[in-house]
């Protein structure tokens, strides 16, 4: 039978069918709660049970650890009521209006940016526009029902071409497809657009940006937004970019972030590497992308920071962010990566 959901602090009163999660049944009825991966790894849906009872589902246990099960924490994208229930959770209402849609595409080009590093871009029939806000992801719907998800690169107003950014993960259930058989002209389809990690633009706190690897892929198309957006150009909120890679090879768009850099008075881009040589002649920053920060800032109180890339990059800057820089929890926002090596519903690469 049907479970009652009733989200605080807003009041919303949702119904959740029969094996529907929390956040299945929000979507369903037009409430949008933040989520990312969807499959219970990056923990961006977590949220408290206030009253009821939950089946927590399959997840990462790392991501909801049996302590904040007995606090009522739960994964809002894993849980499925068994009772009615009673939630807290901030609703995001710049996407109430946005529809998800399935819709074929045609690949349009491609260019290997990097050894390991495919940009493909997507072209939709003639008629059809896709509506979304930077930062947000599409579903590739593959053929045996699985599905892989990819961050939007481009910005919103740049929308002739939908552009992804894959890596080529070993054993990737699609990334082995782009790299070893995709060609131009292939049709493909996609639902979308998906997810919470969006520029939260009602905010002037300054902004800094935390991506490793093609977690630029959803910050290069924020930082595209916020260019093309007036307010953001007067340079009233400062932005900085620190982007982690393993080599200097690996910073396959550099050269097009350097130049936001020099456009743009209000925006700094920092690389940091992990695995140089005395060959690489690398004379900038090195080491872990978070830790840059944290030598960077004494505190984080006035800041929001927007964090893309793997989920161990995402889970430790959101603890050394918050614990050791008095971030609020509410100015974190993330996207955490996670390579579809294994059959899932749901991973971002």
């Amino acid at each position: 039978m049907p479970h009652q959901i009733t989200i605080q602090p807003s009041g919303h009163v949702v119904s959740a069918q029969p094996g529907e999660t929390i956040l299945e049944a929000a979507l369903r009825e037009g409430y949008s709660l933040p989520y990312g991966c969807r499959n219970g790894a990056c923990g961006t849906c977590k949220g408290r049970i206030i009253q009821g009872t939950v089946d927590f589902g399959s997840h990462n246990e790392d991501t909801l650890t049996e302590d904040e099960k007995q606090a009522g924490m739960a994964l809002f994208c894993r849980a499925t009521p068994l009772s009615d229930v009673v939630i807290e959770c901030r609703e995001i209402g710049a996407i109430k209006d946005i529809r998800i849609r399935t819709l074929p595409c045609r690949v349009h080009r491609m260019e290997r940016v990097a050894p390991d590093v495919m940009v493909i871009f997507l072209r939709l029939p003639a008629s059809e526009r896709l509506q979304f806000l930077a930062g947000q992801y599409i579903d590739i719907l593959m053929k045996d029902g699985r599905r892989r998800s990819f961050s939007l690169a481009n910005a919103p107003h740049d929308d002739e071409l939908l552009q992804l950014h894959v890596r080529n993960y070993p054993g990737g259930t699609f990334a082995e497809h782009v790299f070893g058989r995709m060609k131009e002209r292939d049709i493909l389809r996609f639902e979308g657009p998906l997810g919470t990690f969006f520029l939260r633009e009602e905010s002037d706190k300054p902004i800094i940006f935390v991506a490793s690897g093609t977690g630029f892929a959803p910050v290069k198309s924020i930082l595209e937004h916020a260019f093309h957006v007036r307010h953001l150009q007067s340079g009233e909120r400062q932005m900085v970019l620190y982007w982690g890679n393993r080599t200097p090879a690996d910073l396959y768009m550099a050269n097009l972030a350097g130049s936001w850099q020099q456009a743009h008075d209000n925006f700094t881009f920092i690389p940091v590497l992990s695995d140089v040589s005395p060959a690489d002649g690398w004379t900038g920053r090195t080491g872990l992308v978070h830790q840059a920060v944290l030598e960077d800032f004494d505190s984080l109180a006035g800041y929001q920071v927007y964090a893309c890339g793997t989920p161990a990059m995402v889970a430790a800057a959101h603890r050394d962010f918050t614990r050791l820089r008095s971030l609020p929890e509410d100015e974190f926002f993330s996207d955490a990566f996670i390579p579809s090596t294994v059959p899932s519903d749901s991973s971002l690469s």
